[in-house]
């Protein structure tokens, strides 16, 4: 006999993403460039001085208030957690839970609904239209389901087209009892879409952030939230003790006095973005989606997954999207030689 789990929850299975010993893996959107070598210099001075034999500042007030510096916003109204996903993961912990709806417009980052699903929150899924691009009409849908939480993704994963602002503006207005959630990893990118200028007007909105994607932080897991005080106060409510470590709260605050070197970076990426989008359209069957982000999604001629398993076979690891967006791939704007070796790779598969 062994012990019983909550009902459902094998039925559920683990979310992974491949890690895979390869030449260039360009599955998981991360930053193919290092920040430069003074961020690890005044790192590795940082962490001496951490007493690593006491518990972290639980309330992370350094941290939270060179985030509000950065974003000219208020301390108490920014909130900090292991990435965003566990960001994410707190709001629905207070805003959703049992008998509450999410709304997500799908196809859209698969953790929305996933997290939903850990938090029993009900969620409620609507197509977005064929350009993956949110309108009124998406906020007449939204008022008819009247749910407790939405989920706009923007720029969206896996798709990477930014939302108009003008949508998640008319999202919070028509639904003020309603948390908005404005999901923007890949915000950095586009900051003229950030749904941060509407703060000051919608006290029922939550912008999230993370260092995974602009900051080359991945492997430190911070992420963090723009929101009104009040809903910060109820993430203190809901979660762990000490659960963002002084090791993470460091490398964040290293991390933004090199802020503009950071940004510095997205500007390679972009250029890699870009030249695989271009080369990519003019290959054969070949169709390319618009990205405002650090990936492109596409859709190969013939089989997908035939055409994914042909990049794996040359050493060249991408996302196999095809049960979120029928027949697409989507694939990390890597480091200029990874980017030679992806497409090398797909003129060979594409014959």
């Amino acid at each position: 006999m062994t012990a019983e789990p909550r009902e459902g929850l094998r039925d559920t299975e683990p979310y992974v993403s491949p890690q895979l010993p390869v030449v260039a893996r360009l599955n998981t959107n991360e930053c193919p460039h290092p920040l430069p070598e003074g961020f690890f210099d005044e790192l590795a001075d940082a962490i001496r001085d951490v007493p690593l034999n006491r518990y972290p500042d639980g309330s992370m007030r350094r941290l939270r208030e060179e985030l509000a510096d950065v974003h000219g916003w208020t301390p108490e109204g920014t909130w900090t957690a292991n990435g965003s996903n566990e960001v994410l993961t707190q709001l629905l912990q207070a805003y959703g839970g049992p008998g509450r709806r999410a709304l997500v417009f799908e196809p859209t980052y698969l953790l929305h609904r996933r997290i939903g699903l850990l938090t029993h929150t009900e969620v409620e899924a609507r197509r977005l239209p064929e350009d993956f691009v949110l309108s009124g009409t998406d906020v007449d849908t939204a008022l008819a389901v009247a749910p407790e939480v939405v989920f706009v993704c923007s720029p969206n994963n896996p798709t990477g087209n930014a939302q108009p602002l003008a949508v998640v503006q008319a999202l919070a207005a028509a639904l003020p009892t309603t948390l908005v959630i404005v999901d923007e990893a890949y915000g950095e990118f586009v900051p003229e879409r950030s749904a941060r200028a509407l703060l000051e007007t919608h006290d029922n909105l939550a912008v999230v952030r993370t260092f995974s994607k602009a900051f080359a932080m991945a492997g430190a897991r911070v992420g963090y939230v723009l929101a009104d005080p009040s809903i910060v106060g109820d993430l203190e409510r809901v979660r762990l003790p000490y659960h963002l470590s002084a090791l993470a709260q460091t490398a964040a605050i290293v991390a933004l006095h090199h802020r503009s070197e950071a940004l510095h970076l997205l500007d390679a990426v972009r250029r890699q973005r870009e030249r695989i989008a271009t080369e990519l359209a003019v290959m054969p069957g070949v169709t390319v989606f618009p990205s405002d982000a650090n990936f492109v999604l596409f859709v190969p001629p013939g089989d997908a997954v035939a055409v994914w398993q042909g990049l794996l076979d040359r050493g060249v690891l991408i996302r196999d999207m095809t049960a979120v967006v029928p027949g697409a791939l989507r694939v990390t704007a890597g480091s200029e030689q990874e980017t030679d070796l992806f497409l090398g790779a797909m003129k060979e598969v594409l014959g």
